[in-house]
């Protein structure tokens, strides 16, 4: 996968500040390929990956199975909105890079009735597909993310998707308002510095398609031509193929 993952220091970072000692329920909403729900899945007996895109949790599987852990992950096909589902209570929800995408009331307040008395729910604000402006000089060519954009939009046009469909009608926005709403206090804070990251033509690449916004299947019958723009558009900027990234700081905003 194209993303970079996330520091082990964001597991650190929670296992410390909630005391997860192996136990416990853990759900992850909007998985996508199970990159934090994999991190975490040592803290808890149980975790429950969730996602609408069908691709991701193919991925997320067999990421699993290569890391060994299987016995205590499930993978769930479902939209955050229709949630809960058959699930039982958890002890920590988390939300990464994921919130923006859903009906927030509706998704928040429905989480909140999952958790159990004294759970915690977890939004954490990263960027792992792609970094920001370097401060200092890196090793590499920074991917030429504001032409990727651009080819996106080319090929999918102006208005952003999610996964099988458009983005909600009034998602995004006052995220802090709508967990307030929903009957959370909070938020407490905890960052997690970054990190300048490298990554090849072929991990660029794939990072573009890990976004729900350009996910492969979105493409239909012009994802091959798009790849193959994509990829020339890289070979202009790094011939030799290697990039270097300066990945923003983690936030986690935990939600009791």
């Amino acid at each position: 996968m194209g993303r970079a993952p996330y520091p082990t220091a964001l597991a650190d970072a929670l296992q410390e500040a909630l005391g997860l000692d192996g136990r416990g329920r853990l759900l992850d909403v909007g998985c996508g390929p199970g990159s934090l729900t994999l991190l975490l899945a040592p803290l808890f007996a149980e975790v429950v990956g969730v996602d609408a895109d069908p691709d991701m949790l193919v991925v997320a599987r067999r990421l699993a199975a290569a890391a060994g852990i299987t016995t205590t992950t499930t993978w769930r096909h479902l939209r955050a909105e229709d949630l809960p589902a058959d699930l039982p209570p958890v002890d920590v929800v988390t939300l990464a890079q994921s919130f923006h995408w859903m009906d927030q009331p509706r998704v928040a307040a429905v989480l909140r009735r999952l958790l159990v008395p004294g759970g915690t729910l977890v939004h954490v604000s990263a960027t792992t597909h792609a970094g920001v402006p370097a401060e200092r000089p890196l090793p590499h060519p920074e991917p030429p993310r504001a032409e990727i954009e651009r080819l996106v939009t080319r090929y999918l046009g102006e208005e952003r998707r999610a996964g099988q469909g458009l983005r909600p009608p009034g998602s995004g926005g006052a995220e802090d308002d709508v967990y307030r709403a929903a009957g959370f206090a909070g938020p407490e804070l905890l960052t997690v510095p970054g990190r300048v990251v490298e990554r090849t033509a072929e991990q660029v690449a794939s990072s573009v398609l890990s976004l729900s916004s350009a996910a492969p299947h979105l493409f239909g019958d012009r994802l091959g031509a798009f790849e193959a723009d994509l990829r020339q558009l890289l070979q202009r900027a790094a011939p030799d193929g290697r990039f270097a990234e300066q990945l923003a700081p983690t936030t986690l905003h935990l939600w009791r």
